[in-house]
Order: C-alpha cells, then sequence, then structure tokens
C-alpha cells in the first residue's frame, strides 16, 4: 500500500507533489520520491525515510518543471533498498517515469518473460519496474516513428500499449506515469482494487487554462485546491496531453473490487474513495459492531464500564459505537504521535518494539474498570496483545477487545503485507483460542454483512474485496505461494542486515 500523486500544468508541480505526498504520508513510511520535467528534460529526488526528511530547501530547488509526479513507499516486494525507491526513470521511449500503488503477484514471471523475449535486464526486485518495462516495450512497438516535437502520442497507441498490460498482470495496480514532453497518464487495474482519484483546477499552464491532479486519495486534491472529478473506473486509462487535453478509455473494465481496507485502516478519514467518504463507512461500522456487541452482552453476561478506542483509525468507529451503546466513551491510550504506524512496519520486532513506544495508559482512569478496546483490525495480533496486556498492568478489571473488520483469516497478495497464513492470528483459531491468544475476556469481531453495508453506497450491489477475509481474491494468484516464499526470503534479508548494523553499532566498528 502506498501513496502516488500526479500532477500537470501546475506552477511548481514539485511543491505540490511534495504536500500532496505528506498528505498520503500515512499510505506509506519506508521512502518518498518526486520526479518533475521541463524543457531541461527530468529531475529528481528520492531515498529512504518519511517525507519531511527526503526533501529539503536545496534539492527541492532542482526538481523543476510544471509536470511532476510523487510516491510515498510502503515496502511489500523487493528489498528496500535505494534503488527500489520509486520514482522509476527510463529514457525509452521518450523518457518515462512511473509511480505504483498496489502489488503485482506474478511479477517473477513477467520479469522473465521480458528478459527473454525482449532482451531487457530488470535492475531490481521491484515489481513497478516490471510494470514500467512492460509498457516501455509495448509502448515502443505500438507508436512507430514521428516526430516527438511536432506530433502529439496518439492516444490509441497508449491504449494498445496498456491492453497489454491488462491481458498480461495479475495483482492490484493504480499506476501514475509521466511522459516526456507528452503529458500524465493513469490508469487502474480491471477490478480497481487499489484507488485512483482525478481531480482539476482552473488557472494552470496548460494550453486549456487548467491544472490537473491524480492522487491515491481525495485528501490531498481538496488540500491543494484541486475540485474532485471522479475516480478512475477500474480497467480505465486517463491520459491529459500537453495540451491540456483530457482522453479516457475503460479498455478492460470487470467486476469493481476496491479493497475495503481503505476504509477499514489505510485511508484518511477526510477522503472520499469510489463515492463512500472514509469517515462515514467508520462511523457505520460503529453501528454494525453495537449490533453484534449488544448480543454478545447479553449472551456473556458482561458489562463495560468504558469504550476505549486504540489511537487513531478506530477512534471513529468507537464514537459511534459508544453512542448506540450508551456507554462511556474515554479515550484513555495517549499516543506518541512520532512513533510510525505500527502495522505497516516490515518485521514483528519492529511492531513490538513500536507498540512500548506508541500508546501510555492513563491508569488514574483505567484502575478498576471494566475496559472495552476498540480497534480497526486484527491481523497478526502482535499489537493487540500487547495493548490488552497494557491495559491489564494499568489495572483493568476486565478487558473486551472488539475489531471494526471480521476475522483475517488468508493473505493479501495486493499491496497490504501479510501475505503468509502463518501470521495470520485468526488463520486455523477459533474465537476461544484468538481470546486466548490475545489474553482478551472477550473478543467481538465485525461480521461480513456489516463490513460489506458500511463501505458500499446504499443499494448499489457492490462488492469490496474481501479476499484476506473469506479467501475470495478477484485475481488470479496462482503464483501467490511463490511470492510469499519470496517476501519471506526479503524479510529474513533485512532483518539480518539491521541485525549485523546492530551488532557493529555495539562493538563500536
Amino acid at each position: 500500500m502506498c501513496g502516488v500523486v500526479g500532477l500537470t500544468g501546475a506552477p511548481g508541480a514539485a511543491r505540490e507533489a511534495f504536500l500532496g505526498l505528506t498528505t498520503l504520508q500515512h499510505r506509506g513510511q519506508d521512502a518518498a520520491g518526486i520526479l518533475s520535467h521541463d524543457s531541461a528534460g527530468f529531475h529528481r529526488v528520492r531515498n529512504i525515510g518519511l517525507v519531511e526528511s527526503v526533501f529539503n530547501r536545496d534539492n527541492m530547488e532542482g526538481l523543476t518543471g510544471d509536470t511532476a509526479i510523487g510516491h510515498a513507499r510502503y515496502s511489500t516486494i523487493g528489498r528496500g533498498d535505494l534503488s527500489e525507491v520509486q520514482p522509476f526513470l527510463m529514457s525509452y521511449p521518450f523518457g518515462l517515469g512511473m509511480v505504483h500503488n498496489g502489488n503485482i503477484v506474478n511479477h517473477r514471471e513477467i520479469a522473465h518473460d521480458l528478459k527473454v523475449r525482449a532482451k531487457r535486464h530488470l535492475l531490481t526486485h521491484s515489481d513497478t519496474e516490471v510494470v514500467l518495462n512492460l509498457f516501455a516495450d509495448s509502448l515502443s512497438r505500438t507508436v512507430g516513428e514521428f516526430d516527438v516535437e511536432q506530433e502529439d502520442l496518439p492516444f490509441d497507441s497508449i491504449c494498445k500499449a496498456i491492453g497489454e498490460i491488462y491481458t498480461k498482470l495479475s495483482g492490484s495496480y493504480s499506476i501514475v506515469t509521466l511522459i516526456g514532453d507528452q503529458g500524465l497518464l493513469a490508469f487502474r487495474d480491471p477490478h480497481g482494487i487499489r484507488p485512483l482519484i482525478w481531480g482539476k483546477r482552473s488557472g494552470g499552464s496548460l494550453p486549456s487554462g487548467e491544472a490537473h491532479m491524480i492522487a491515491s486519495e481525495s485528501a490531498p486534491l481538496f488540500f491543494l485546491g484541486y475540485e474532485k472529478v471522479r475516480d478512475l473506473q477500474p480497467g480505465e486509462v486517463l491520459y491529459i496531453d500537453r495540451h491540456g487535453k483530457v482522453h479516457s478509455r475503460v479498455i478492460d473494465g470487470r467486476e469493481a473490487r476496491p479493497c475495503m481496507f481503505e476504509w477499514v485502516y489505510f485511508a484518511s478519514p477526510e477522503s472520499d474513495i469510489d463515492n463512500v467518504p472514509v469517515y462515514g463507512a467508520r462511523i457505520n461500522l460503529g453501528r454494525s459492531l453495537a449490533r453484534l456487541v449488544k448480543d454478545a452482552m447479553k449472551d456473556r453476561g458482561f458489562q463495560p464500564d468504558l469504550i476505549v478506542p486504540v489511537p487513531e483509525t478506530s477512534r471513529i468507529a468507537a464514537i459511534s459505537l459508544a453512542e448506540d451503546l450508551g456507554i462511556p466513551y474515554r479515550e484513555l491510550l495517549i499516543k506518541n504521535r512520532y512513533i510510525k504506524r505500527t502495522f505497516i512496519l516490515d518485521s514483528q520486532e519492529k511492531r513490538q518494539k513500536a507498540v512500548n513506544l506508541k500508546l501510555s495508559p492513563v491508569r488514574s482512569e483505567i484502575e478498576g474498570k471494566k475496559i472495552m478496546l476498540v480497534d480497526d483490525s486484527i491481523v497478526r495480533g502482535t499489537t493487540s496483545k500487547k495493548i490488552i496486556d497494557l491495559v491489564r498492568r494499568a489495572g483493568a478489571k476486565e478487558v473486551y477487545f472488539v475489531s471494526t473488520c471480521p476475522p483475517i483469516r488468508t493473505p493479501c497478495f495486493y499491496g497490504i503485507d501479510f501475505p503468509d497464513p502463518a501470521e495470520l492470528i485468526a488463520s486455523g483459531r477459533d474465537l476461544g483460542e484468538i481470546e486466548k491468544e490475545l489474553g482478551a475476556d472477550v473478543v467481538i469481531y465485525q461480521d461480513m454483512k456489516g463490513l460489506v453495508e458500511s463501505v458500499t453506497p446504499p443499494g448499489s450491489g457492490k462488492r469490496p474485496c474481501t479476499a484476506c477475509l473469506d479467501g475470495k481474491y478477484p485475481t488470479d494468484v496462482s503464483a501467490g505461494l511463490r511470492f510469499t516464499a519470496e517476501r519471506n526470503q526479503d524479510r529474513n534479508r533485512q532483518s539480518e542486515s539491521a541485525a549485523g548494523s546492530s551488532k557493529k553499532e555495539r562493538s563500536g566498528t
């Protein structure tokens, strides 16, 4: 799961890309990068770290031009070193820069095909480089020869090249591409698993007098003064040429299956994704939970004294849950705002350490009380178990744990980093076993009906991707086992590297 932005016709586009990435920092904390373009060519800054630490006044001054793309990385493929930080850049054809949010499950197979068929040797383990090379190979064969200074890149050629991508890739992808001296391109996978939103404003530098922005969420558009036009449709290609003319076409649209985790956890609450406000979805998740909690309280004979959210994402659902139950709401886990989101850290050791630093309980309010903790989800159980123990040590009489998401039992191959079922606490365990493992007196999960109704437009008949809950994947994931093994190998390499660095530091070398 990453954050992507793209701008064209925006004077000082790199500055807007920086601000856009700052509002999307919650989507990726591993690395960040911006690529801009003007008459002098491409300009790029990228590095490991948070957005504010990667960019400074000096390096931003070199990112000139009215067109730019940016990326905030959450690593799910590759080894996490600088070579894999986006945007990726390629010189031919035209000059192509690319940023990508999602996961290509069969990227190894595509990389092998590119090497054998197209004689393209890839330089990283990133699936984004695979997509970029596939697009470049297809586009170079479809455009033929023409004068890049006098002629415009035909939209039909772009669509033909991306059509080939749609036939070969398996997984999720929302992609923004900068085509040198030609325009800004965006496309979304055929099921629309990952979000991508288009906005525009007047006063831009394009001949049309407009500026355009593409982003993973609507929040950065609103922040920068762009009016949301719409979400890209599943399988849609959107291209804004150098004259400011907008071209769009749905090439391979299938059943829309947007990831439910966007509303449950990842997206910012002020965003609107696929016409469903994130804030409203979380309110509804809390109300749906209230029904289940009431039944559990009656059946199991317990009565919470306080509803306490696990900051930050669950706060909204906890408020509506407390309102419906008529139980006081209190914020008694005080968050250290300088600690990263624990779920998207790339190792269990990092997550365990982060929990200890991240939350401090208000002991005076917890002691002797029956506390109902509300969290957005329970994935590995590492964080939940630590928090329950933290609240018990603060003097809670009983601890109940409520999840706004149903049990996560199967791997995600679409951009959330739990590809191995062995990591998932709900995989192969019943509710009693989960309660025992977490150390909670009661655990209550959202049900599937409540989830689907909360994150889809009323009466739409649409269904989000719930593959991690029910194993019903919208795409072919036959390469999933190999992907899981490769991801575990990448993690082991990173852990060994970190352990080696730590050992050197302790020894003073």
